[in-house]
Parts: structure tokens; sequence; C-alpha cells
């Protein structure tokens, strides 16, 4: 399978990324925007493997996804991208609509665009934190 993950380089990401690359066969592409929350350090020990790659990207580029979706042609989307820090949230609420209302948007058309001739055995998990 083909594993797309958003908000790799996260917390949540990460440990995920590491768990499919350790425990399966799947291949997984990792797409971060690195913001203030990325750290790809937590990804040192599958950055290597021949099933990961990363690609740093937002969300709410629209042409970069739909390239994405096209070249790696995912089976799954995890979809752990988001704003998620309550105090930034004050000083710039349009940040958090723009990653976590229009990105997902823009994620789920280039996923639906992909998959609208075969949903079959196609997933998008979108998997967030209550600031969402």
């Amino acid at each position: 399978m083909k594993v797309l993950v958003t908000g790799g380089a996260g917390f949540i990401g990460s440990a995920v990324i590491r768990h499919i690359i350790k425990n399966t066969q799947d291949e997984v592409l990792n797409i971060d925007k690195l913001t203030y929350a990325g750290n790809l350090e937590s990804l040192k020990e599958v950055d290597q493997n021949e099933r990961y790659q990363f690609l740093q990207t937002d969300i709410c580029d629209r042409q970069a996804l739909d390239l994405i979706f096209n070249d790696f042609q995912p089976d799954v989307v995890m979809h752990l991208a988001a704003e998620s820090h309550v105090d930034r949230s004050i000083t710039d609420p349009l940040a958090f609509v723009k990653t976590n209302v229009f990105g997902t948007m823009i994620l789920l058309n280039a996923a639906k665009n992909q998959w609208k001739d075969n949903f079959e055995g196609k997933r998008f998990y979108h998997i967030s934190t209550d600031e969402v």
C-alpha cells in the first residue's frame, strides 16, 4: 500500500510514520510544511528507508497536491497536518482557518479527483486535535 501522511514531521505524525515503516511493507510519503511544530529529527531512524520519502509541502497548495497525488498515487491518506496551538489561534486566527479548513478541503478534493474512478480500498483518515 501507498500511504500519504500530512503533518508527518509533527509529534503524532512522526510516530505514525515510524510505526508504518517498522511494522509494514507500505510505502510512505510524508508531506509537511515544517512550521513551528515540525521536526524532521524525529524521523531520523526511518529517513534512509527506501519506502519513506519526504516533501516539504503546504497542504493549501492545490497544484502541488495534485502533482503529489498524480505521482505517488496513494491508497490511503492520513491527514494530521493542522494548526493546533491555542495561543497562536488568538494571534493569527486566519492561519488556522486557512490550514485547518481550506487546506483540508484542498486535500479532500485532491483525493476525490485521484480516486474518482475507483474508490475501492481507498481511505482518507482525518486525525486532529480539539483546536481544529
